[in-house]
Order: C-alpha cells, then sequence, then structure tokens
C-alpha cells in the first residue's frame, strides 16, 4: 500500500506549477533552500532552450510545514512560471475579454500532441501540450528534494549523473562512488569523464547549430539502502517494476535498464550473477555477514533492494520540438503542412537525470515508509536502526 502520493498541477505556461506530497512523517526538517538547489540543477546544461533563460525556478512552500519542520499532513510546493507574463492572453485560467487565441492544428511528430486530440476531440493542440510538456517535472523535482532530504536523514543518498549524449559516451569510474558523485557535480552536463564532457560540448555545439536535438542515458545512484525494500511476493509490489514505472513516466525517456541488464542479457548466466561471499567485515556496525564482488544486478534482486547499490539508467530519445520542424498534417483543413514550431531545448539529457533522481527518490521513500510505517520521523529512524542491526546479526 503507498504511503506517499504525489499530485502535480499546473501547464507549461501557466501561472506556475504545483506539487502536494502527502505521507511524509512529522519533525523532517526541510528547508525552501533544499528544493531550490534541486531546481537549479534541473535547468543547467548546454543546450537547454531560450526557456531557461527565462525561468529562475524556486519554490514557495505554502503548506504541511511549520518552522522548518513538516507537520504530517499534505506538503504544498509552488513553482512559478515567470514565461506565464508573456503568454497570459492565451492561458489564463479565467476567461478574457477579446477574441480568443487562434487555435494549434499542426501536431508536432514524437509529441503527445495528435494522439491526445486524437483522444480527447480538443480542436486545439494547446489544450493537450501545455500538460503534456516537461515542464511539469519541475513540480516533480520540488517533490523528489524533499523525500531526497528523508532518506538522507537515514544514510541514503540518491545522485545522477550522464552517461551518454549523442554517439558520444562517458566511461566513469566506480570504484568509489562518492567519488563519482563530485565529479558529475562539478559541470553542468553532469558527466564524471572530463574527456566524454568535452566531446560532448562539442556535439551538442554542432548539432545545435544545426537545428537538431539529441537525446541520451543518464544514470541515477542511491547508496545506503538495506536489503529487503520492496517485496517478492505481489507484482505491484515490486521495486524494480515501481522504478520502472518511474522512470518511464518521464517525458522523452523510452527505456530502461537497471544493472547490466541488455549486456548481461547476451552473457552466460555464469558469467552474470553477482556471487555471495562471506564478509570480512562482519560484526562492524552495520555490517552483513556476507558480501558481493559485483554489482551487475544493479542492487535488486526479486523485487527487492540486496544491499547493494542502486543503479537505474534511463534513455531520453532527441527533444521532438525541432527548428526545422518534420512533416505533419494541419488537423484543421487535411493538409500536408510542417508541424508546429515550439520554442524547446536542443538537449535536455542532465535535466532528465535530475528528474530520474527526483522519481527515484519519490519510490524509494515511498518503499522505506510503505515498510516501515512511521508517523514520525523519529520513529522511523528508530524502525530503521532495528531493522539494520538484525540484518546484521543474521
Amino acid at each position: 500500500m503507498r504511503r506517499l502520493q504525489l499530485t502535480t498541477a499546473g501547464e507549461s505556461h501557466g501561472p506556475g506549477l504545483t506539487a502536494i506530497l502527502a505521507g511524509l512523517p512529522m519533525g523532517l526538517r526541510l528547508s525552501a533552500a533544499a528544493i531550490d538547489r534541486e531546481l537549479v540543477r534541473r535547468q543547467e546544461g548546454a543546450g537547454r532552450g531560450e526557456r531557461m533563460a527565462i525561468e529562475r525556478d524556486r519554490v514557495r512552500i505554502t503548506g504541511g510545514l511549520r518552522r522548518g519542520r513538516t507537520l504530517g499532513g499534505p506538503l504544498c510546493l509552488h513553482v512559478d512560471n515567470r514565461d506565464y507574463a508573456n503568454w497570459e492572453r492565451s492561458m489564463s485560467p479565467l476567461p478574457r475579454r477579446g477574441p480568443a487565441p487562434a487555435p494549434v492544428t499542426l501536431p508536432r511528430p514524437g509529441h503527445a500532441d495528435l494522439a491526445g486530440v486524437l483522444k480527447t476531440g480538443a480542436g486545439d493542440i494547446r489544450a493537450i501540450s501545455e500538460r503534456a510538456s516537461a515542464r511539469e517535472t519541475a513540480a516533480r523535482v520540488a517533490a523528489g528534494a524533499a523525500c531526497k532530504v528523508l532518506l538522507a536523514e537515514l544514510g541514503v543518498t540518491v545522485f545522477s549523473h550522464v552517461l551518454a549524449i549523442g554517439g558520444v559516451t562517458a566511461q566513469p569510474e566506480y570504484g568509489d562512488l562518492a567519488v563519482l558523485a563530485a565529479a558529475a557535480a562539478g559541470n553542468d552536463l553532469h558527466v564524471a569523464d572530463p574527456e566524454a564532457e568535452r566531446r560532448m560540448r562539442r556535439t551538442i555545439k554542432s548539432v545545435c547549430g544545426d537545428g537538431d536535438t539529441l537525446g541520451g542515458i543518464a544514470e541515477v545512484v542511491a547508496t545506503g539502502l538495506p536489503p529487503g525494500l520492496g517485496h517478492y511476493a505481489a507484482w505491484e509490489q515490486r521495486l524494480d517494476g515501481r522504478l520502472a514505472q518511474a522512470a518511464l513516466s518521464i517525458p522523452g525517456v523510452k527505456g530502461v535498464e537497471i544493472g547490466d541488464a541488455f549486456a548481461g542479457a547476451r552473457m552466460r548466466g555464469s558469467r552474470v550473477h553477482d556471487e555471495i561471499l562471506p564478509n570480512p567485515r562482519a560484526g562492524r556496525a552495520g555490517e552483513l555477514r556476507t558480501r558481493r564482488p559485483s554489482n551487475r544486478a544493479g542492487g535488486l534482486e526479486g523485487g527487492m533492494t540486496n544491499g547493494q547499490p542502486l543503479l537505474l539508467r534511463a534513455a531520453m530519445k532527441p527533444i521532438a520540438s525541432l527548428t526545422r520542424p518534420l512533416r505533419s498534417v494541419d488537423l484543421a483543413t487535411g493538409r500536408p503542412a510542417r508541424a508546429a514550431r515550439e520554442r524547446g531545448d536542443c538537449v535536455a539529457v542532465p535535466a532528465m537525470g535530475v528528474v530520474l533522481e527526483a522519481m527515484t527518490a519519490l519510490v524509494l521513500a515511498d518503499a522505506v515508509l510503505e515498510q516501515f510505517g512511521a508517523d514520525t520521523l523519529r520513529d522511523l529512524k528508530a524502525a530503521w536502526r532495528r531493522y539494520r542491526n538484525r540484518q546484521a546479526k543474521q
């Protein structure tokens, strides 16, 4: 049974975006600054469009917090859209005097435009595209930031790094994950391989100059997780399925991989599965009696965490808003035409990684609260310690 419930509201060019996160325990210390850091990271990266030069995403916390601590009720987070000032005539929530804006009738390949119109019968694509826009993910990142703060109280860290943009692939070092996280945080592409970062920048400059777009792959790493989050008994409780659904809900994401899934599918099982060995550090605080010499499973087995770092990758297709639009059909006339041209990014893979962090943190925090069922942070931390101590003795 889900303990955390996230609802977002708002349109891309409307007055703003709101996230309501219900289920956080009472007593969690939370600040606007902690959320704003994540919102800023979502806006970073070479290849972002003109919109990011307009917006200065900052959160207003309007419910669920008292003097810096959660009350246990729904947390309400709001991010203003500064660009709304340029769209008020078209996107005002209330009726306005004067003629209505001309409808958009040229669907863009790769967007929700055509399927949404066919689903709803809307005569104006903007009735679909405004809500389907990836701008909505700012609200998710705000909520995910609160979940990251909760997980950090338990010693769990969640970070992302970019593995590929276009045809350029990074080769990061996984030996020390803290070093990997610091390297990724050291540049606005969130790439932990300096040579790959330089080649990515050259590629982005070239492709953006051609009026085209790029996709890529980002990876989320979560450390400090105990074995057993999630469940093996029911399909809807399996943590890998819940993470995959959360990742694939991000606009533009078309594929998900946990650990070495696709490489392992081409290998023999004897070379894929992570062996179980005695742990020479057993008996020390928090140490299990067993260890793994590898992590090809990506920290998940049988629908549950296995104590290894979680490795979750998502593949993002190239941005579908093109400055040189593809062929389409004008829905008003039925005639061939070029798709509507909308302002957009050339590359948004680093931003996708930050959104993937937020969604991963949301799913993990939900699994923690589901398993330990505490209404206060104090009780949650006590239950967490008992669980970890029991596992260390098994």
